[in-house]
């Protein structure tokens, strides 16, 4: 018998995001609901931001080699 089955497992969509793969990609109806702008480069940002490439941790490089 499979004791997991009783695990909640998480719903591949909603509202407010979906899944893909092992990420949670959240839409801009959840971005609304916060109410601000996390600066961190969403793909539904309702905002206006955009990051060259959210998922890079030298994105800010340029402004480094400003200083």
């Amino acid at each position: 018998m499979d004791t997991d089955q009783s695990a909640a497992s998480p719903r591949e969509e909603t509202e407010d995001y979906y899944v893909e793969g092992d990420l949670m990609v959240f839409k801009a109806a959840y971005h609304l609901k916060r109410g601000s702008c996390c600066k961190s480069g969403c793909r539904h940002c309702p905002y206006g931001f955009r990051s060259q490439s959210p998922r890079n941790p030298d994105r800010n490089s340029t402004e480094k080699n400003k200083k």
